[in-house]
């Protein structure tokens, strides 16, 4: 239990803050159709998640089968890590870290 409520408040999380750098980074005539993309992109991934949960149960068992979902997460931070170390970064939240 205690692992769901940290994967759910922690990936909720991080939507929120993809969708600010995007409003904060991208070009202004461009806004609404990348965060219009994110969104997209973000249900297509839940929905394949989804959907892969039970193979993965089936040939994983349920005590290895949300091991996979950690790859997401890391590449989140990776990308994180990515644009903190961009110099445009420091658009973000008024150029406060």
């Amino acid at each position: 239990m205690a692992v769901c409520v940290v994967w759910g408040v922690s990936i909720v999380a991080d939507s929120a803050q993809f969708s600010a750098s995007i409003a904060e980074l991208a070009d202004r005539s461009r806004v609404g159709t990348m965060l219009t993309l994110q969104t997209a992109l973000g249900f297509t991934l839940t929905l394949a998640t989804i959907h892969l949960m039970p193979p993965l149960v089936e040939a994983l068992t349920w005590r290895y089968a949300f091991v996979p979902l950690a790859i997401g997460p890391a590449v989140g931070v990776l990308a994180m890590a990515r644009l903190r170390a961009h110099p445009r970064s420091a658009a973000l939240a008024g150029g406060r870290r």
